[in-house]
């Protein structure tokens, strides 16, 4: 009898928690980044439309630091209230954990996804004077000079490095990664002839294919991008399920009740798609996706796996 009334208190008790209002106070967007960069962007897109959707202020928290681990041990350590949110940078959620393993938190362990908002392709370049006009060729000249083409990147870890990486071991040819301090000097490099290749933002590097100083071969994601939608992908170039995208997401502390998981979610979504937010998501290089929390889970495990293979394979160490 004692734990019949203890499991109907219990269940009371959940569903009390549950139907809580919300917000009740200001919520805090911890964004894992310095601001001015493409994760500040989006939260400052987002958070006045959000502010007048719920009633309550959105304040932008950067706490850029440690790759991101800063702001997503923060995120994790937070009440579970609703009150605290974590704008989860692709990388920040699938690749830290593998680069470093001592991080005080976990990206499936800690966090309850709620949406997967806006991704952004890259698009792998070549110097024009390298003799190579399409994936098939660039392949077949590395492979038949083994370790004379170069590929930089913006650091050891990057992005720009991780996908020359998975493009190394897909393909399977000796192509050299040469790191750079940034992005920036990672394009100029390609531009002097010190290196050979790159993968760099589509947005970023459009201007330079089209100025004909650098030669676009393919994008990274599965589908065509809409800022090329000429360029083929790697993933119909040879190379099916390719799939290497910048993509920003919003995820809470674990135990955060699923009626407010899901009544930020409604929220989130019906933000992204106003034309107004489309239009200035598309002006940085973003496309809307805006997906159940169901899907941003299934992205954040699989991408995750992927990058610890790739991370394991290729020795990959942060500076």
């Amino acid at each position: 009898m004692r734990l019949r009334f203890a499991a109907v208190t219990l269940l009371m008790s959940a569903g009390v928690v549950c139907a809580q209002p919300w917000p009740i106070k200001p919520i805090r967007m911890l964004l894992p980044f310095p601001p001015g960069g493409g994760t500040d962007a989006v939260a400052r897109m987002l958070s006045p439309r959000l502010s007048e959707a719920t009633g309550q202020q959105w304040v932008i928290d950067n706490r850029g630091g440690a790759a991101g681990n800063i702001a997503a041990e923060l995120a994790a350590r937070s009440a579970p209230d609703g009150h605290t949110v974590l704008m989860g940078f692709s990388t920040l959620m699938t690749v830290n954990k593998s680069l470093y393993p001592k991080a005080q938190f976990d990206p499936v362990k800690d966090f309850s996804p709620v949406t997967h908002m806006a991704v952004s392709q890259y698009l792998l370049t070549v110097h024009p004077a390298v003799a190579a006009k399409s994936i098939t060729e660039l392949v077949a000249l590395a492979k038949a000079k083994p370790g004379a083409l170069n590929y930089a990147s913006a650091g050891v870890a990057s992005p720009l490095h991780l996908s020359g990486a998975l493009f190394r071991s897909r393909a399977a040819v000796n192509i050299v990664h040469i790191a750079y301090k940034g992005g920036g000097p990672a394009v100029a490099a390609v531009l002097a002839g010190e290196a050979q290749m790159v993968f760099g933002s589509v947005t970023a590097s459009m201007p330079l294919v089209r100025a004909a100083k650098l030669r676009a071969l393919a994008v990274t994601g599965l589908a065509r991008s809409n800022l090329a939608p000429e360029l083929p992908t790697l993933h119909e170039s040879g190379f099916p399920g390719f799939n290497v995208t910048a993509w920003q997401s919003m995820v809470v502390p674990a135990g955060t009740p699923r009626g407010i998981v899901m009544r930020m979610h409604g929220e989130i979504i019906k933000a992204l798609a106003t034309p107004e937010v489309t239009r200035l998501f598309h002006n940085i290089g973003y496309e809307i996706t805006g997906t159940t929390p169901e899907k941003l889970a299934e992205i954040i495990r699989d991408e995750s796996r992927l990058w610890a293979r790739v991370i394991r394979e290729a020795n990959i160490r942060p500076e």
